[in-house]
C-alpha cells in the first residue's frame, strides 16, 4: 500500500516521505479499514508517540496521521460492533501507524459509523477537532448556558468547533486571534473578537470559561480572566498559571464513539460547519502538509478519490 512516513524527528514535516508499506496486520478487537481521507495535524510530529512506542522504544519509520474516513474491510478476531462494508470515522490510537495510507489497523472501539449523506473528507476532518472542542467544553469545562467562554484560535479547526458548539449550548462566546482571523470568527459564531496582536486581552474582563489552545504568555494571561468557580482548559500542556478561585485542566483527546455520533448529527442537519481549508490527495501530500502560508483550517487528504 502506498503511506506518507516519517523517519527523523529532527527534519520535521519536511522529512516526510512516500512510500510503499505492507498492509498493516488486524489484531484482536481490530478493524481493517481502507483509508479514504486523512486529516492531519502539524503538531504530530512533535508528540513522543510520533517517534517511539508505549515503552520508549524507536517505531520509526512511522506513518502520521490519526483521523480518518473510510470503509471496513476486514475485523480481527472477537471484534464487534462493526461490519465488513461499513462507512466508518474515528480517532486512532497514538502509539500505532496512523492514518496516511491506503489502510489502517485500528480498536473497533476507536470508529463510529459515517452516514451515507457525509462525504468522506468531511468525516476525517471531525475527530480530533469535534472530540476535542466538545471534551473541553461539557467534560472538562462544565459548560452551562448562559456563561461565558473565551476562546482563543477561533478562527482555527479547533477554535471554530468550539465557537459553534459553546453558542449553541447558549454561551456567549468571545473569539481570539489575529486581526485576519475575525471575519472568519465572527461567520463561525463568536459574539465578539479580540486581536491578540492590537486588542489588550485584560479588556475581556472575567469570564466563566477559557478554552487555550495556544499556550505561553497568552495562557498565562488568561488565568487571571476566569471568574471564581470558572475553569480554564488547556490542549497545549501543563497549565502553567492557574486562576486564583478556579480550576485548570489541561488534557489529551479521547476516542468516544457517542461523542463521534453526536458531531456527526450536528453536521448532517447544519448545526455544525467544518473547518476545512485544504484537500489534497494522497500523491501531492507531501506539497500540501508542508505548506508555504499560514494554514486556514483544517489539512485532509484524500487518499481515494
Amino acid at each position: 500500500m502506498k503511506a506518507i512516513v516519517v523517519t527523523d524527528q529532527a527534519a520535521g514535516l519536511a522529512g516526510m516521505t512516500q512510500t510503499e508499506r505492507p498492509e498493516p496486520p488486524v489484531a484482536i478487537n481490530d478493524v481493517l479499514v481502507e483509508v479514504h481521507a486523512s486529516g492531519f495535524v502539524p503538531t504530530e510530529l512533535e508528540w513522543p508517540s510520533t517517534w517511539t512506542d508505549r515503552s520508549g522504544r524507536d517505531r520509526t519509520p512511522s506513518v502520521p496521521g490519526h483521523e480518518l474516513a473510510g470503509v471496513v474491510t476486514a475485523l480481527g478476531y472477537g471484534t464487534t460492533g462493526l461490519t465488513v462494508g461499513q462507512r466508518v470515522l474515528g480517532l486512532t490510537d497514538w502509539h500505532r501507524d496512523g492514518t496516511l495510507a491506503e489502510y489502517v489497523a485500528v480498536e473497533a472501539r476507536n470508529l463510529a459509523p459515517l452516514p451515507g449523506d457525509v462525504e468522506f473528507p468531511v468525516g476525517a476532518s471531525l475527530p480530533i477537532s469535534g472530540l476535542t472542542a466538545w471534551q473541553g467544553l461539557f467534560d472538562h469545562g462544565r459548560l452551562r448556558p448562559g456563561t461565558s467562554v473565551l476562546a482563543h484560535g477561533a478562527a482555527g479547526a479547533v477554535g471554530t468547533m468550539v465557537t459553534q458548539l459553546a453558542r449553541e449550548a447558549g454561551a456567549h462566546v468571545i473569539g481570539t486571534g489575529r486581526a485576519a482571523d475575525r471575519a472568519k470568527a465572527l461567520d463561525f459564531g463568536a459574539h465578539e473578537f479580540v486581536d491578540l496582536d492590537g486588542d489588550r486581552l485584560e479588556d475581556v474582563g472575567g469570564v466563566d470559561l477559557v478554552f487555550d489552545v495556544i499556550g505561553g504568555d497568552i495562557g498565562k494571561r488568561s488565568a487571571a480572566l476566569v471568574r471564581s468557580g470558572g475553569t480554564l482548559v488547556s490542549v497545549v500542556g501543563p497549565v502553567e498559571a492557574r486562576p486564583a478561585d478556579g480550576l485548570a485542566v489541561d488534557f489529551v483527546v479521547e476516542s468516544d464513539r457517542a461523542q463521534l455520533g453526536e458531531i456527526v448529527q450536528r453536521v448532517r442537519d447544519g448545526r455544525l460547519r467544518t473547518n476545512i481549508g485544504t484537500v489534497a490527495n494522497l500523491d501531492d501530500a507531501l506539497a500540501a502538509l508542508n505548506p508555504t502560508e499560514r494554514l486556514r483550517g483544517k489539512t485532509v487528504i484524500r487518499v481515494r478519490s
